[in-house]
């Protein structure tokens, strides 16, 4: 998902002339692999080039998980790849140091500020994108099973809340809780849209105390395909 975020921030200063802005409220629901996800957001875009038909904007949005028996794998990227930041993307996983929290109950609660990139083919017609920068998650402790990489069997019962702070950096390097949709939207009339497309989401769990490689960090990561209703403000 950084990758299509990178692309979109070379191509913006083609913009030479702001215009015709636009602000939308919008509710959507993600579903797959045993976790289904609403979120309801609110953003605001603005039109650059001729006719304002690539459009850059800001939003706020809510994103919720519920799930049953996910697995949360080792989360810092210096682990997974033995690189941060953008080097990350093009390093393959370093799997003896990746471990496993497996837990039989996910519900986590994503605030963030986010960025969207969109083409409006027409009046009716948009294809976009999306993605979480910054923001906060809550959600209730849960308890699960651990596992290392060298052992077939679970190690130890661990304790782990949803980790708070949630932060854009690139793959691996992402902390906390993000959500990202690539969509097509088709406006059925003056102020409702239907939305479709893919959202791919990181959920982040933080043990209560240190284990393998002193890391206490898990996350999964799920790809869902959405449907999405968007009233215009």
């Amino acid at each position: 998902m950084n990758r299509i975020f990178m692309i979109g921030l070379f191509l913006l200063p083609l913009g030479v002339t702001a215009q015709k802005n636009s602000a939308a409220a919008d509710i959507s629901l993600a579903a797959g692999g045993g976790a289904f996800s609403p979120a309801v957001s609110v953003n605001k875009l603005w039109g650059f080039g001729e006719k304002g038909k690539f459009k850059v904007g800001l939003g706020l949005r809510l994103t919720s998980i519920f799930a049953k028996n996910l697995d949360y794998r080792t989360a810092p990227a210096k682990l997974t790849s033995g690189k941060q930041s953008f080097v990350a993307l093009f390093t393959e996983e370093i799997l003896a140091n990746i471990d496993t929290l497996r837990l039989p109950q996910s519900q986590t609660n994503a605030l963030n500020l986010n960025i969207h990139l969109q083409y409006s083919f027409s009046s009716r017609f948009d294809l976009g994108f999306n993605i979480d920068a910054i923001g906060v998650s809550f959600g209730g402790k849960q308890s699960g099973e651990y596992l290392a990489r060298s052992q077939r069997r679970p190690i130890s019962i661990e304790s782990a809340k949803v980790t708070p702070f949630n932060l854009l950096l690139v793959s691996d390097s992402d902390r906390g809780s993000l959500n990202s949709e690539l969509y097509a939207r088709y406006w059925v009339g003056p102020k409702v849209g239907i939305r479709a497309g893919l959202s791919f989401q990181f959920w982040e769990y933080t043990t209560d105390r240190k284990l393998a490689f002193d890391n206490d960090r898990f996350r999964t990561k799920i790809l869902m395909p959405l449907l999405a209703v968007s009233f215009r403000l």
